[in-house]
């Protein structure tokens, strides 16, 4: 099980994203835009340095949503490989069979 705090943290991140996406879009529209002018450019740069480094989406880490372990995390169920494992032996994913040939 992993730390609350950093479960926390991470639930954090994903509100700061949330908020911030749209104003992030359009600084680096702005900033991709190859007509913008050296002053334009930099002031926008400038402001995309002054939000803060948790409202950008690559700081997101994916966690189980049962033990909250971050790797070996399948996205389809949302929960790791250990936890995928315990639940399909026991019949609780429909359509998820243990393979053997």
């Amino acid at each position: 099980m992993a730390k609350t705090s950093v479960i926390k943290r991470n639930e954090k991140r994903m509100i700061l994203a949330a908020k911030f996406i749209e104003k992030r879009k359009e600084y680096k529209k702005i900033l991709r835009d190859p007509s913008v002018g050296d002053g334009l450019f930099f002031e926008t740069l400038y402001k995309l340095n002054k939000l803060p480094r948790n409202s950008s989406s690559v700081r997101i880490r994916n966690r189980c949503c049962v033990t909250g372990r971050p790797r070996a995390f399948h996205r389809r169920f949302g929960i790791s490989r250990l936890k995928l494992r315990e639940f399909a032996l026991a019949g609780l994913i429909p359509g998820l069979v243990k393979a053997s040939w």
